[in-house]
C-alpha cells in the first residue's frame, strides 16, 4: 500500500483517523500499532515476522543497557558497552542478510570466475519494504539509551509503535527515538489548526508525487530503457533531467506526506528536504538532501569515528567512509557505491580547496553543483556501471551512433512536458512557499493574510482534485525509495 493509492486515500487513512479520534487516549497507541502492522502487512506480509523479531530483540537489548547503566561500576560499564555492540551487530546482520547477502555471494562468485572457478548464482532474497529505515531507527534507539539521551522504553507496545509507525515506516524520514519519546508517552491532543497544517503538508506531498514525480518517471524510464550507445545528447539530457525531478519530488513528496500524517496523528517528524537543488556546493547539497539520513550518519558514524576532531587526513578518510556507507545503504549494487564515492570525492575536494566556503560566482557554482548532482544521479538510476558510463557519454555528445528517438520528439512537442518540467523547476525553489504557503512550516507556522489563506485553500482543493483525476486515469505509481 502506498500513500498515493486509492486504497490508502479512500479507505485506510479515513478509517484510521476517524477511529483514532473516536477512542479514548489510553487506547490510541494500541490502535496506531495495529493499523501500522496492517499497513506493513499490506506491502510485505511475509516479512512482518522479521520486523517483529527486530522489535523484540531491540526491546530486550535496550532493557539490559539500562539495567547495566543503573547498576554502576566498572564491570557494568563494560557489559553495557558490550550489550550495545551486540545489539547494533544484530541489527546490521539482519540488514545484511536481507539486503546484501545475495549481492555479496554473487559478487565473490563472479570474481572467482577469473581464476577458472565455475561459480554459482545465489537466488536474490526479496527485500523487506522499509528495512533500511526501521533498522536505522532501531540502532538510534539503542545508542540514545546508551548515551542517556533518551529513557529506555519499558513498554514493548510503545517501542513497537516507534519502530513500525506507518507514516514513516517504509521510506522515512528516519525518526530518532529521542525526538518522539515524549510524544509516544504523553496524551496527544491535536488541535484543529495542527490537523489542518498536517493535511495541507500531506496534500502538498501527494501533489509532488502524483502530478510531477509520476509524470517525470515515465520520461526517465523511457530514456534509461534505451541502449545508451544510440542516444543523442538531447535524449540523454531529457532522461537525466526527468530523473532528477522524479527522485526529488518522489522522495520529498513522500517525506512531506509522512510529516503531514505525523501531525494529523500527534507526532512531529523532522523535515527531510530543504530545496537541495538550489545548493551552491555539494557540501550544501547534503545539508539539504535527505536531512534525516545525513544527520544520522553524522551523529552515529562520522562523530564516533572522530569527525573533524582528528588530523585532516583522518577527517577526509572519515568522510569517505561515511559516503561509501551512504551509497551502500541505498542498495546492493556497485552503482550505488560509485554514487556515494562520487559525492564523497567532490565534498572532500571542496573542503581541500575551500570552495564550500566561497561566496563569489554563485551562478557558476550552482551550475557546477547541479552538473555533479545530475551526473551522479545517472549512476544511481542505471542498472550497471557500464550502462551509467554509456549514458554519461551520450549526455556529452560522445556517441557516434546517436539517433534521435521518436519518443523524445513526442515529449518535446507536447506542451504538457514543458508545464510539468516548469512546475518541477519552480517547485524545487522556495518561490511557491514564499508567496503562497508561508504558514505551511512544521517548525514555525506563520500567520498570513486572509487573502493568501483563501488562495492557499483553493490551491489545495485544486491539487487534490487533480491528484484524484490523475490517479483514476493512470496506474503508473512507483515509489523509488521503497527499494531501500
Amino acid at each position: 500500500m502506498v500513500f498515493s493509492s486509492f486504497t490508502f486515500l479512500i479507505f485506510f487513512l479515513p478509517f484510521t483517523l476517524i477511529v483514532l479520534y473516536s477512542i479514548p487516549h489510553k487506547y490510541r497507541n494500541t490502535f496506531l500499532l495495529i493499523m501500522s502492522l496492517i499497513f506493513y502487512m499490506w506491502s510485505s506480509p511475509q516479512y512482518l515476522l522479521v520486523m517483529i523479531g527486530v522489535i523484540i530483540i531491540n526491546y530486550f537489548v535496550g532493557i539490559y543497557i539500562d539495567k547495566y547503566d543503573k547498576t554502576g561500576g566498572g564491570r557494568s560499564a563494560i557489559l553495557k558497552k558490550k550489550t550495545l555492540i551486540i545489539g547494533i551487530a544484530v541489527n546490521v546482520l539482519v540488514l545484511f542478510i536481507f539486503k546484501y547477502l545475495s549481492f555479496t555471494i554473487n559478487s565473490i562468485s563472479e570474481a572467482l570466475q577469473v581464476f577458472g572457478f565455475n561459480g554459482w548464482i545465489f537466488k536474490n532474497i526479496v527485500l523487506p519494504v522499509g528495512i533500511s529505515f526501521y533498522i536505522f531507527q532501531s540502532i538510534s534507539y539503542l545508542v540514545d539509551i546508551y548515551r542517556k539521551e533518551a529513557p529506555v522504553q519499558k513498554s514493548i507496545k510503545n517501542l513497537a509503535l516507534y519502530i513500525s509507525m506507518f507514516p514513516q515506516l517504509v521510506a522515512g524520514p528516519i525518526v530518532r527515538y529521542n525526538s518522539i519519546a515524549q510524544d509516544i508517552e504523553k496524551q496527544r491532543n491535536i488541535s484543529f489548526e495542527v490537523f489542518i497544517l498536517g493535511l495541507k503538508i500531506f496534500i502538498t506531498g501527494l501533489a509532488k508525487k502524483v502530478l510531477i514525480a509520476n509524470q517525470m518517471a515515465v520520461i526517465a524510464d523511457t530514456m534509461f530503457s534505451q541502449d545508451a550507445s544510440y542516444l543523442t545528447a538531447v535524449n540523454a539530457w531529457i532522461g537525466a533531467l526527468a530523473y532528477t525531478c522524479q527522485i526529488y519530488f518522489d522522495f520529498s513528496g513522500y517525506s512531506d506526506m509522512a510529516i503531514g500524517l505525523g501531525l494529523m496523528i500527534g507526532f512531529r517528524f523532522p523535515i527531510n528536504f530543504n530545496y537541495p537543488y538550489i545548493s551552491y556546493s555539494i557540501t550544501d547539497f547534503w545539508r539539504r538532501w535527505h536531512i534525516s539520513l545525513s544527520s544520522w550518519f553524522k551523529d552515529y558514524l562520522y562523530i564516533p569515528l572522530g569527525g573533524n576532531r582528528v588530523k585532516v587526513s583522518r577527517m577526509y578518510l572519515n568522510l569517505l567512509i561515511v559516503f561509501i556507507i551512504t551509497g551502500i545503504w541505498h542498495g546492493a549494487n556497485w552503482t550505488f557505491l560509485v554514487w556515494g564515492l562520487f559525492h564523497g570525492f567532490f565534498l572532500i575536494f571542496e573542503k581541500i580547496t575551500g570552495l564550500n566556503k566561497q561566496e563569489k560566482y554563485k551562478p557558476i557554482r550552482w551550475l557546477l553543483t547541479m552538473l555533479i548532482v545530475i551526473t551522479a544521479w545517472v549512476f544511481f538510476r542505471a542498472d550497471t556501471i557500464y550502462d551509467a558510463l554509456q549514458y554519461i557519454k551520450a549526455m556529452f555528445g560522445l556517441n557516434s551512433n546517436a539517433q534521435e528517438l521518436i519518443s523524445s520528439q513526442l515529449y518535446l512537442s507536447n506542451p504538457l512536458f514543458y508545464i510539468i518540467m516548469a512546475a518541477g523547476i519552480v517547485g524545487s525553489t522556495p518561490l511557491v512557499k514564499k508567496y503562497f504557503m508561508q504558514n505551511i512550516d512544521i517548525s514555525k507556522p506563520l500567520n498570513v493574510s486572509k487573502r493568501v489563506l483563501y488562495i492557499q485553500n483553493a490551491v489545495m482543493v485544486v491539487l487534490l482534485a487533480a491528484v484524484y483525476i490523475m490517479l483514476a486515469n493512470n496506474t503508473y505509481n512507483p515509489f523509488i525509495y521503497f527499494r531501500f
